[in-house]
């Protein structure tokens, strides 16, 4: 699916502004794009470790939730840490636990089953925690679980803290102190906190109220920076203000980290002695850290901070491509340019990795998804990730009569039903989907922060780009384009061959590019001109500097998107006919049936043959075998030779525009 560019107006104040702050025009535009207007403001972007802290007494309830830990320390009380079983959940639990035990407190964690007890409190766990704890506090979750909270501590044997960076619903738990900077009544600045963010205000407070310290933003409590860090990542909350701070110093922190889960996971990424960005916390280090705790038992994810398992992470994306094969055939007998919204439900799929078959779905099709798991007992428990535009909370909110429990944020979000309420969710969902996006808003988007041929690009530049970092959600990696330009000596590489390797710019300043897991494609970069999105980069390799290009996107030119008619069609379809009877099947790349169509036709681009590969599909006359991952042409049935176009709705599509 190509991606539409998104390119920002032009800053009649570029040069007054680049002079104001010192800085190349390029790193000022970047900074402008981002919301930056001051000197003040750019200096504390580029170097987050000088914003101060804020008060976490600021914080609703924060006063309350140390005097309630106080407490508890003086008497000796028994502290439970209630957490989640993502990374920001274990990240939280591992951080308040230690910092509790460092003070002396008598202080044990609990984190729910994935499969049996699913996302936050629970009514069971609860009153076995309180027969043998006093005070419980929860981290990443809590703040949705009113019943619960109200039955337990108003029986009077557990005192219950909450912290949570979730969105509230109407009510609030009745707990000893809720710290959520999304309440309504709280007036905590920084709003943007994951779940491990709030248990580290959380920690700060407490530090604080020891020593009896004043507060002044920098002398302050900075232990296990590099658990925050790595959970503020994973949750893919915005890397502005404090979140910012946290992740640049927790990532500066890794690299000689103390703490042994973290150098296991280091190590094992292959990170050792190399410099670590948010794109290694997030892409490397915290799936591994989730991995087991996806397959299973939840319960052992903090523990997974001293170890790390290969196998299970291994297994863990074997069951998720399942997942999303099932899926997928599940969708294959609907018009998916129509469908407004994917709704898919499997029994027995593992809750552990629906969210990231969600998302696998969602980078596809490009619509709002919910993926469910039916369980045995009849509840249906789901991941939901969106699409630009699209608040997912306010989504499941607008549809909350058919559910049994929802939460989350506007991208990502997780619920449960009952299986007899899935059809009439499913209709509702959709036609919340249908009211709230218009047509554009279905169609993906990639910024590009200027057009720059990649032969343009000086090492000092990409150095001077780097002090943007961290990248994340709030602070997106700066992506370039260069449109009609042909690439040479394309090639696969990798230790599977799946990545792309190939030559931009001019022959007196070639530029290698990079494309992950998009080796397919070799063939159309060596005969077609593309657009192509990318992120600068420097490789060193024995002690050579160069550029690169991290190819993000790339697209047919427009010259190359002819969409194909009647006569060209019936050539493509001929071409089919002969390379099944020659072959006995259809290859599924294709980049590779284009290339093979121009050697024995005539020039056709990957756009192209992918339309009619598309429009054959919905006409039923090729067909996916994805057991054996290959195309393949059915026996004609009736009018012989005769394709009926109209019955395309790709093809329907087209003729209207």
């Amino acid at each position: 699916m190509y991606k539409k560019w998104k390119l920002y107006d032009p800053v009649p104040e570029l040069q007054a502004f680049a002079r104001k702050i010192g800085r190349d025009t390029t790193v000022a535009a970047l900074l402008w794009h981002r919301g930056i207007r001051t000197r003040e403001e750019a200096q504390l972007f580029l170097h987050p470790e000088q914003l101060p802290f804020c008060d976490p007494f600021q914080m609703r309830d924060m006063d309350k939730a140390v005097a309630r830990i106080m407490r508890a320390l003086e008497q000796g009380e028994h502290i439970t840490v209630y957490g989640d079983y993502d990374v920001d959940g274990m990240t939280a639990t591992s951080l308040l636990t230690r910092t509790l035990r460092k003070v002396g407190a008598r202080v044990d964690f609990y984190i729910p089953d994935r499969m049996t007890e699913g996302y936050g409190l629970n009514r069971k766990a609860l009153e076995a925690i309180a027969e043998h704890s006093d005070l419980l506090i929860t981290v990443d979750c809590g703040i949705a679980s009113v019943a619960d909270v109200a039955a337990v501590q108003g029986a009077g044997h557990l005192d219950i803290i909450i912290t949570d960076h979730h969105l509230p619903g109407s009510a609030l738990p009745p707990a000893c102190a809720v710290l959520n900077p999304h309440r309504a009544d709280c007036p905590y600045p920084d709003k943007d906190l994951a779940g491990v963010g709030v248990a580290f205000k959380l920690c700060q407070a407490l530090d604080a109220k020891r020593r009896g310290a004043e507060w002044d933003g920098q002398s302050v409590f900075l232990d296990d920076l590099e658990l925050v860090a790595l959970g503020t990542v994973a949750d893919i909350v915005p890397l502005r203000g404090e979140n910012r701070r946290i992740v640049k110093q927790g990532m500066a922190r890794m690299e000689t980290t103390s703490l042994p889960g973290i150098a296991a996971l280091v190590e094992v990424a292959g990170l050792k002695d190399k410099k670590i960005t948010a794109g290694h916390l997030g892409f490397l280090l915290a799936p591994r850290l989730n991995a087991a705790g996806r397959i299973e038992s939840a319960r052992t994810g903090v523990a997974l901070l001293t170890a790390e398992d290969r196998q299970t992470n291994t297994e863990r994306r074997e069951i998720e491509h399942k997942i999303c094969e099932t899926a997928e055939e599940e969708l294959s007998g609907l018009d998916m340019a129509a469908e407004k919204a994917i709704v898919v439900a499997g029994k027995g799929w593992n809750p552990g990795v629906i969210g990231i078959a969600a998302s696998r779905l969602v980078d596809k099709f490009y619509k709002p998804t919910i993926v469910l798991s039916i369980q045995e007992d009849g509840v249906c428990r789901g991941s939901c990730r969106s699409i630009e535009g699209f608040n997912m909370y306010e989504a499941l909110s607008a549809c909350k009569e058919h559910l049994l429990q929802f939460g989350g944020h506007a991208m990502a979000a997780g619920l449960s039903l009952r299986e007899e309420e899935l059809p009439a969710f499913r209709k509702a969902f959709a036609a919340y989907a249908g009211a709230h996006l218009s047509e554009e808003d279905y169609e993906p988007k990639v910024s590009v922060e200027f057009e720059m041929m990649p032969e343009e690009l000086t090492l000092d530049l990409v150095e001077e780009l780097s002090l943007l970092e961290p990248y994340g959600m709030g602070n997106p990696k700066p992506y370039f384009g260069c449109r009609n330009v042909r690439g040479r000596e394309a090639m696969a590489i990798g230790r599977d061959q799946t990545h792309l390797r190939f030559k931009l710019g001019t022959d007196e300043a070639p530029v290698t590019s990079l494309m992950w897991n998009r080796a397919d494609l070799a063939p159309s970069v060596n005969r077609e001109s593309l657009d192509i999105v990318y992120a600068p980069a420097i490789n060193e390799w024995n002690g050579r500097r160069s550029l690169q290009c991290m190819v993000e996107d790339m697209s047919p030119a427009e010259s190359e998107r002819v969409f194909p008619d009647k006569e060209l069609l019936r050539d493509v379809y001929r071409f089919l006919y002969g390379l099944q009877k020659m072959q006995g099947s259809i290859p599924f790349e294709t980049a590779a049936l284009a290339a093979r169509f121009c050697q024995s036709f005539h020039h056709i681009s990957l756009y192209t043959m992918g339309a009619a590969l598309r429009i054959f599909q919905e006409l039923g006359i090729l067909r996916e075998n994805l057991d054996e991952n290959h195309y393949y042409l059915p026996p004609v049935q009736g009018k012989q030779g005769k394709m009926e176009l109209e019955a395309s709705p790709t093809y329907r599509r087209r003729k209207v525009i």
